[in-house]
């Protein structure tokens, strides 16, 4: 059997597009999250590690040094490393938009100072030794973008630069989650000129996510970039999946299991985004073990030692049953066993 990647769960579905308004539910708290997680079992594999979102409910960013290193004791208790850590850079955050002003630029780039102490934090404690800090531009939905893409563009690239020096200077990596409801990021093609113009792939490179990529296939928020129509064949799909592929693999560093239907979905004031759905759902458009190793080629020389399983704004209900994150698991066993490796990258 591989050993490798670990298999980590995200704790950000407990929190995103949850909360307490109309129609929302309430966010599952990190202990709970942890149970759900430590339970899941497949003929006695079980999940290697946690990815974590540096936000309340779960973690206050601005939290000491040594309240920090509770939580990695709470999270150590379960047998769990920490991976990725995802940076509070939005606004009503720590940050602001990448795409905004000066102040909003000083606001992001702070985001991604509190998340490297962080990650020195659990470093320094033992629990971490592998993963990236995640990004994106802050800025969502596209229409204040294309009233000047270009220079809005060069804005994001400008922001990613001084945040990907402040994450090399502190031994850190930063990747950007190819999703396509955050502006200068929403299609594959835009994606790939921001990774360009920022240009520091020691620092900075690309989280794909299979249902949020899956969409830029289908051109949602970018119908000019779109590489597959309506009713495709298995074929077509298998042509444009490698090109995507073949163009943004080089850059990824992070690499989120999940699976989508070919629809957007979201909850409270995270709307428009690929949707997530169960690993097992009939209505399910991509054989997830087989697109993994579409970015999982090569992975070991780009530095990955994990992948983690994503679910956002699935229902508490989902959340709660254990078929759930049994069957994820059996799903992300399967991709390493497909695509994984026993000897650790050297980076």
């Amino acid at each position: 059997m591989n050993q490798l990647p670990k298999l980590h769960n995200a704790m950000w579905p407990g929190l995103v597009g949850k909360g307490d308004g109309p129609d929302q539910e309430p966010p599952i708290s990190l202990q709970r999250m942890l149970e759900l997680t430590a339970a899941a079992n497949v003929n006695g594999q079980k999940f290697d590690g946690i990815d974590y979102f540096l936000f309340f409910p779960h973690t206050d960013p601005n939290a000491s040094d040594s309240e920090i290193r509770k939580i990695a004791d709470q999270i150590a208790s379960y047998g769990f490393s920490v991976g990725s850590l995802v940076a509070p850079v939005w606004p009503g955050t720590v940050g602001d938009s990448a795409m905004g002003d000066d102040q909003c630029q000083k606001k992001f780039l702070s985001a991604v100072e509190m998340a490297c102490r962080i990650a020195r934090v659990f470093e320094d404690h033992g629990i971490r030794k592998y993963g990236v800090i995640r990004v994106d531009s802050a800025e969502f939905g596209v229409e204040k973008w294309r009233s000047n893409a270009k220079a809005n563009t060069a804005r994001i690239v400008d922001t990613f630069k001084k945040a990907a020096k402040i994450a090399k200077d502190h031994g850190q990596r930063l990747a950007a989650e190819g999703e396509i409801c955050w502006a200068g990021m929403h299609s594959w093609r835009d994606m790939l000129d921001v990774l360009e113009g920022v240009a520091m792939p020691e620092a900075f490179g690309f989280q794909a996510d299979l249902a949020h990529t899956y969409l830029y296939l289908l051109g949602y928020n970018a119908p000019e970039h779109a590489m597959l129509a309506d009713h495709y064949t298995q074929e077509q799909f298998d042509q444009a999946y490698k090109s995507m592929t073949d163009q943004l693999r080089p850059w990824t560093i992070d690499f989120h299991v999940a699976q989508n239907d070919g629809h957007v979905h979201g909850a409270g004031s995270h709307d428009k985004t690929g949707k997530h759905c169960r690993a097992d759902d009939p209505n399910g458009k991509l054989n997830i073990v087989e697109c993994s190793g579409y970015w999982l080629k090569d992975a070991q020389a780009r530095g990955i030692q994990h992948i983690c399983w994503d679910g956002c704004m699935f229902p508490n209900k989902t959340l709660e049953d254990p078929h759930t994150w049994n069957t994820i698991l059996a799903t992300m066993i399967a991709v390493r066993e497909a695509h994984g490796w026993n000897t650790s990258p050297s980076i």
